[in-house]
């Protein structure tokens, strides 16, 4: 497996598939042909299908500026290694070819090609939950302890910047109001859930709490604000949101909080690494289920379950939102993608409260979980995998 720091990325929404993905490759064919006189970039599937809503030719433009640039959408073609393929072509003066690549946007902004992956350090030997969870009781470690002994110490300064940018997309989120950019209009909601939380109490008070902390990081993504990837944009508010409502109501330090997120980084590398990140390959099982296992596992370390009570924690996390489909309307990372990550963020909550009731003893290992999302996610037909041709997106 790859290190943490290639699933947590800070950037800016409102996608890490379509919007930073891109970038990222775009900047890479860029630097290959500096002195290139014209650019074509060609869009296909699922990139091809929402690119627009989700800003992907922004993106790319932005790389290019002042550079003769075509973008060719063709979202009917999908190409076999991944529905999220870009083709990069680069011309001389009297327009002969210098270059060619076919780039895949994978999810949380990784980017592979037909030969190599494009983040190619493998740091951890294990490579399923099994394996971690024998290493870690044959050692008597945590499960972010195993991350430290991987990872090295200085991955702690790396998880610190990551939570200060969560917590901030979460101050920005609860204080902007007003419709977030696109056709839909959709009016930002966390600043009155907020509001009207504060005004009750108890369990009211704080179910409320946690869906305005959720609200507000994905309305800043789908705003174009600065998130992390957790493990993408369209799924970067439910970590946050539980690890803030943590923090709030039960007096967890920011210490804490760190040693949590490498292990909810750890359980988003273990999906990563054996099936997908990318609602554009599996559905949103992949982006919004993959975020509430990370966030179930991270609750139930924080609130002292044992490393075989996380893994429980983070397979229902997975198994609650396996068939969930990537249908978003209008190609905008909004409806139903901002519901969903307040919803996911209070079921790990549920998760945390059911697993620290049992002894961690459980049939479906989160493993079998993750191969299953996997297939159920290569079975849904494309219609349903970001291409905002049906589901939802086609009723809305």
């Amino acid at each position: 497996m790859e290190s943490i720091r290639e699933l947590y990325k800070i950037g800016y929404g409102p996608s890490s598939s379509h919007t930073m993905g891109p970038r990222k490759a775009a900047e890479k064919f860029l630097s290959k042909n500096i002195d290139a006189a014209s650019f074509v970039v060609t869009l296909y599937g699922s990139l091809a299908a929402t690119g627009k809503g989700h800003l992907t030719d922004k993106a790319i433009e932005d790389v290019y500026k002042n550079r003769s640039l075509t973008i060719e959408w063709k979202p009917e073609t999908f190409l076999p290694r991944h529905s999220n393929a870009m083709a990069f072509k680069a011309y001389d003066q009297i327009g002969q070819e210098l270059d060619s690549w076919i780039a895949y946007s994978i999810g949380g902004g990784a980017i592979i090609d037909d030969y190599t992956t494009l983040e190619t350090e493998h740091i951890y030997k294990e490579g399923n939950m099994e394996e971690v969870l024998q290493w870690c009781d044959k050692n008597g470690k945590q499960l972010w302890e195993y991350v430290l002994e991987h990872e090295g110490d200085d991955i702690l300064d790396f998880l610190n910047e990551v939570w200060r940018v969560m917590k901030a997309a979460i101050s920005r989120g609860l204080d902007e109001e007003g419709a977030l950019p696109g056709i839909l209009n959709l009016p930002r909601k966390a600043a009155s859930y907020y509001t009207k939380a504060k005004s009750y109490s108890g369990r009211l008070e704080r179910r409320s709490m946690i869906f305005a902390y959720a609200l507000a990081v994905s309305e800043e993504n789908a705003g174009g604000g600065e998130i992390v990837t957790s493990p993408t944009c369209g799924a970067s508010g439910v970590l946050p949101a539980v690890l803030k409502f943590i923090m709030d109501y039960h007096h967890t330090t920011d210490k804490k909080i760190i040693k949590a997120l490498a292990t909810a980084g750890l359980i988003g590398n273990l999906v990563k690494t054996n099936a997908s990140i990318s609602g554009a390959d599996v559905g949103c099982q992949g982006e919004v289920g993959t975020a509430c296992a990370m966030a179930s596992g991270a609750a139930t370390q924080l609130f002292g379950g044992s490393i075989f009570q996380i893994e429980y924690s983070a397979e229902m996390g997975l198994e609650h939102h396996l068939g969930l489909t990537c249908d978003p309307v209008a190609g905008l990372v909004q409806i139903p993608c901002i519901e969903r990550n307040a919803f996911a963020a209070a079921r790990a909550l549920n998760h945390n409260t059911y697993v620290l009731m049992s002894d961690g003893r459980h049939r479906i290992s989160f493993d079998k979980v993750v191969q299953t999302m996997k297939q159920t996610g290569h079975d849904l037909p494309n219609l349903y995998k970001e291409t905002s041709a049906g589901g939802l997106a086609f009723f809305a």
